[in-house]
């Protein structure tokens, strides 16, 4: 028996990955503008004595498992390069700005010479004005032209509302500049009609890479006037681009280079980044250029503290009689209304739709109890909302109309939410970017603020939270993603043979692997070889070969069954585990129940219902090797790195209470398995170690799956992945290794870099999951460290005693210096980083 888990959005086409995005609309500096009103600091408490009055409830002191206190920081001013052009500065003078930080200054500086930058910084450093003042003043030197338009510059944002807001500031900023800028956004929502004029006019163009690769580039004779005057292209948020989203934003990134380079352009990349590991690493796989890096934040920031909270176990029981810990939710909900009741302004973050709902009702409820003006004062935020909507939520939380919201991470999309006092985290997001991220959103006017992060009921936020260290003493994550991936790399092949034949001298640009992926393409019949160039073949577009954030193949639609109306649509390959029989789908706020998935018309009907439980797919996994890339002995086992073969299939669904994450039942689904290849990291252990850890043939099926569950709860720590996009197997006895073994692997085809990554830090990495099993209070295994709520073994066999033995074996036994780095160049290029969380509903989370 194999016991095993595989992650949403997985079949035998590309793996949809779902790139939560951090993002940040910066409004110009808001840090240092003297015309805006100060913070009336004076009658803030400070956020000791925040933290004081929530802990001061009863048992309440005992949750708080770490406090750390980070001091202010003063700012450091510098001078803008003197080529700026005084119009720029001038107009940068009368948005209240004087004097730019030093990492601003420096940025310009580079972008000024010509040379590709990141700026990697704090939220609310600034990061908007650093690229912005060296692309205006470049604007205003093209306008003098005889066409008025010598130079462009292209703005890529992850999502149309960042890309709205961006202009919106632009505008703004600029308005003393009057027609030589003239900024425009396009994407899908821009009307036909002013399509034509943004092509022809518009020397500032905003977008994302979905409208780049399917709107821009295959229609690139319409864009040669503005391609052949394009001097800056700026990436805001480029820490969003991870994983298999970020291997296919890569290659439509080259692939507008190489249309520069035919229209004679060479444009300089401006990147913006959260706080990030090897920022320059991370931007120069993403764009294919040297880039150098600016990390150096001269930005002023408060005092910071920062609690750790463990909500107390209840005396509900889960799976095989487990302890179960009150949820993050309900926690957060308390937390959120008692700092309204202090009068602290507030923001709660949490994963889902759902949840952000959820805790807003709750504290409505709880706040009319002792005053029902008080309820009004709090509200939820979430994505979907339109910019009136946004900028009236924005405005009563400035004016002290608002004091609390619960907000997805769609807050951060361009909505200013500077004055905060506190930020409460509803679970760990997946890394400690989006983590620094979010606690940064208070305290944005240079005051004090309290951030608190409540721990979910799962491995990792219960590691973290009782090993700080691990939080506070550690350099954010690098950013993985993979360009090389021939799943990736394959389509985009072929949409640059339809934009321009391929030639031999645009191999390099493409990667190592591309010459081998070439004839694979002509045997297909999709690219063609004449004379000394590729040509794509088809009547169809090739630019629709892939979905750059999808997984390929038909998106399945949603469809009320009542009306017939078209809800949305989810990834193939995502539809087993989201829309099956049964679901709860959330869509715009409103809860559906999924009465059919239809899968040969790919079709999802649903009722509009209001349960009191969400849904968690389980499914089953069988795994064989394929080809083993590096094999390291850890004592008589080995630790492995290579290719594998996946066929999942989801079996059932577990109903949880939403309040609680107690489960109320499983219901049995009949799905078709899938198969997918991808990459793995593998341990073996051998006889004489199962014999040193005293683990018998009785226990060691569920000392493996228990070790199984952990790691993979554990990996995001390690390779910035979310729990969501890998899987793992353990079997006593598995036919390719003739050991007993356990699996972890991407799931994506082809591989997303997070195996690799496991392999590379796999002492580390397992020395974690060892020390988070062994220290969970628990008798026999709970959420919190070896139970997975996705497990289609229903979590039995488990063996945690068995677990922790075996890992201190095999942990005895490997080498001090870790897993060597691999001769492959193309195993070195995916070495690197790593995606964040997908919203999901409250108790979700992997094994």
């Amino acid at each position: 028996m194999a016991f095993n888990h595989l992650p949403a959005g997985v079949h035998d086409a590309l793996g949809a990955l779902s790139v939560t995005p951090v993002t940040h609309s910066v409004p110009m500096a808001k840090n240092h503008r003297p015309g805006q009103p100060a913070a009336d600091t004076a009658s803030r408490p400070s956020p000791g004595a925040i933290l004081d009055r929530l802990a001061s409830g009863p048992s309440r002191a005992s949750r708080i498992t770490h406090t750390e206190h980070l001091p202010p920081r003063p700012g450091r001013h510098a001078v803008w390069p003197d080529r700026i052009r005084s119009e720029v500065l001038a107009a940068v003078q009368s948005a209240g700005i004087e004097h730019p930080w030093a990492h601003q200054a420096l940025a310009a500086e580079h972008a000024m010479d010509g040379e590709s930058v990141v700026v990697s910084t704090g939220t609310a450093s600034g990061k908007s004005l650093a690229y912005l003042v060296p692309v205006l003043s470049r604007l205003l030197d093209g306008s003098e032209a005889p066409n008025g338009r010598g130079a462009t510059a292209l703005y890529l944002a992850p999502t149309k509302a960042l890309a709205a807001d961006q202009c919106r500031s632009v505008k703004e900023l600029s308005q003393p500049l009057g027609t030589a800028i003239r900024p425009a956004v396009y994407d899908g929502d821009t009307p036909v009609e002013e399509r034509e004029w943004v092509r022809q006019y518009a020397n500032y163009v905003l977008t994302n890479p979905d409208m780049l690769h399917r709107g821009i580039l295959p229609s690139h004779p319409r864009w040669s006037s503005f391609l052949k005057s394009l001097k800056y292209v700026v990436i805001d948020e480029c820490h969003t681009y991870r994983g298999v989203f970020g291997s296919h934003v890569a290659q439509v990134l080259r692939r507008l280079r190489r249309l520069c380079a035919r229209y004679g352009s060479e444009p300089v990349f401006l990147l913006a980044s959260a706080t990030a590991a090897d920022p320059a690493v991370a931007a120069e796989r993403l764009t294919g250029l040297p880039v150098v890096e600016i990390a150096d934040d001269a930005s002023p920031r408060g005092e910071l503290v920062f609690a750790l909270w463990e909500p107390p176990l209840t005396e509900l029981h889960g799976e095989k009689g487990a302890p179960v810990r009150r949820t993050a939710t309900a926690e957060t909900a308390d937390l959120l209304t008692d700092l309204t009741l202090q009068g602290v302004h507030s923001v709660a973050f949490v994963r889902s739709r759902r949840g952000a709902e959820l805790i807003s009702v709750i504290a409505q409820e709880r706040l009319a109890e002792i005053d029902r003006s008080l309820a009004r004062r709090v509200a939820a935020y979430r994505g979907g909302y339109l910019p009136e909507e946004r900028r009236a939520l924005e405005r009563a939380l400035h004016s002290g109309e608002l004091l609390g919201l619960a907000a997805t991470t769609a807050l951060e999309l361009g909505i200013d939410v500077s004055g905060l006092d506190a930020v409460v985290i509803a679970g760990y997001p997946g890394t400690r970017a989006s983590l620094w991220q979010q606690a940064g959103r208070a305290g944005r006017s240079g005051q004090g603020a309290l951030a608190v992060l409540v721990a979910r009921d799962d491995p990792l936020d219960t590691y973290l939270v009782h090993h700080p260290e691990a939080l506070f003493d550690q350099p954010v994550e690098s950013t993985v993603l993979d360009p090389d991936n021939p799943y990736v790399l394959a389509p985009h092949l072929c949409a640059a043979a339809a934009e321009l034949p391929l030639t031999d001298d645009d191999l390099p640009l493409f990667g190592p692997t591309t010459a081998e992926l070439l004839p694979q393409l002509e045997d297909a019949k999709l690219l063609r070889r004449r004379t000394k160039a590729w040509h794509w073949t088809r009547r169809e577009r090739a630019a629709d070969l892939t979905d750059i954030r999808g997984d390929g193949g038909s998106p399945v639609q949603i469809v009320e069954a009542g009306t017939g109306r078209l809800l949305g649509t989810v990834d193939a390959g995502s539809a087993h585990t989201t829309v099956h029989d049964g679901a709860v789908h959330l869509h715009q706020g409103r809860t559906y129940l999924v009465k059919h998935l239809d899968l040969e018309d790919s079709v999802a009907l649903v009722e509009e219902a209001n349960p009191t439980y969400s849904t968690t797919a389980r499914d089953t996994t069988a795994i064989s090797v394929l080809e083993r890339d590096i094999e390291v002995p850890w004592g008589d086992g080995r630790l492995c790195y290579g290719s594998v073969e996946v066929t999942n299939q989801v079996v059932s669904f577990l109903r949880r209470r939403l309040i609680t994450g107690e489960v109320l039942g499983e219901t049995k689904l009949d799905l078709p398995p899938r198969t997918l290849r991808t990459r793995a990291v593998w341990w073996t252990v051998t006889e004489d170690q199962l014999d040193a850890a005293r683990v018998n043939p009785e226990i060691l099926g569920g000392a493996l799956h228990a070790a199984e569950h952990a790691s993979i709860g554990m990996l995001p720590l390690f390779a910035t992945c979310d729990r969501w996009d890998i899987g793992g197997v353990s079997i006593p006895l598995h036919p390719d290794t003739l050991l007993p073994t356990v699996f972890v692997y991407d799931g994506h085809p082809g591989g997303a870099g997070f195996a690799e990554r496991a392999f590379h830090t796999a002492r580390e990495w397992l020395t974690a999951t060892l020390e988070a099993i062994a220290s969970c209070e628990c008798e026999a295994g709970c959420p919190s460290c070896i139970q997975s709520p996705k497990c289609g073994n229903g979590n039995d066999p488990l063996h945690k005693r068995g677990a922790v033995r075996l890992l201190k074996v095999l942990l005895r036994d490997a080498p001090s210096a870790g897993a060597p780095t691999p001769a492959s160049a193309s195993l070195e290029a995916a070495s690197e980083g790593r995606p964040t969380s997908q919203d999901q509903e409250p108790g979700q989370d992997a094994g």
